[in-house]
């Protein structure tokens, strides 16, 4: 059996890649920061699949909380096989009305924490000579978006860390590939009308708004033996939106 470690699994995304991460089979440890109640309930269905399940709370921000939590989780499940970035945080408004909090918030959610993971789980993996990472980025990460400056900064990060991590650590025989969705149906898009989703949904060239289940598809690919030449690599489920 392998092991995978979920971030932000009490969000949209990171609760159906857990998803599908155990109806494939894989133990999975699920974390969130502050949505525990979430947490619990995603683990109580997850333990159902008859897979390994194991909660984890921390605030990823914050270096010694990351590197406890992934190394309790390598301890309990005695290997980690597969980490999954998918924390984090959006923010809209003119970039003259970031304050400097809001701007080291978000930093600290979606670029830091998930260095900070990295940076924990790769001596288990190295060891090893063996491991898949994901991260999460953004379509705003490849093209950037008014109103969205310091998300897409963030999220831009995000995709040259991972490029850069994948030829750092591909001689450990470990991959590190991104996921950068578009316009996705979750909590952090809830602050767009239906009208702003509709004509989204209109500019978006297969006319639709993803789900959170075709990301987790990408992640459950990308973590598979289907993909085990490919790394470095940014898969986009945009629906054709940025191309």
């Amino acid at each position: 059996m392998k092991y995978a470690l979920i971030t932000g699994a009490s969000g949209g995304i990171g609760a159906a890649t857990a998803r599908a991460f155990a109806q494939a089979g894989y133990g999975v440890a699920i974390h969130a920061h502050r949505n525990v109640d979430k947490l619990h309930a995603l683990a109580q269905e997850l333990s159902a699949l008859s897979v390994p399940v194991l909660e984890v709370c921390a605030d990823l921000s914050d270096p010694v909380q990351a590197k406890t939590m992934v190394d309790n989780v390598s301890e309990k499940f005695c290997q980690l096989d597969i980490l999954v970035c998918c924390s984090g945080l959006s923010h809209v408004g003119l970039v003259t009305d970031i304050d400097p909090q809001q701007w080291r918030t978000l930093f600290g959610v979606n670029v830091d924490g998930m260095h900070y993971c990295c940076q924990a789980v790769l001596p288990h993996m190295v060891h090893r000579k063996e491991g898949c990472i994901l991260t999460v980025s953004s379509m705003w990460g490849q093209v950037g978006a008014s109103c969205e400056v310091a998300y897409s900064a963030t999220k831009g990060a995000v995709i040259a860390y991972t490029k850069a991590l994948a030829q750092e650590v591909g001689p450990s025989n470990i991959r590190v590939n991104c996921i950068a969705p578009g316009v996705i149906a979750t909590e952090m898009n809830a602050h767009l009308s239906p009208e702003d989703l509709d004509a989204l949904a209109d500019e978006t060239p297969l006319g639709r708004i993803g789900t959170p289940e075709e990301c987790a598809a990408c992640a459950l690919f990308l973590a598979s033996d289907g993909a085990s030449f490919v790394t470095g690599q940014v898969l986009a489920p945009n629906g054709g939106l940025v191309i």
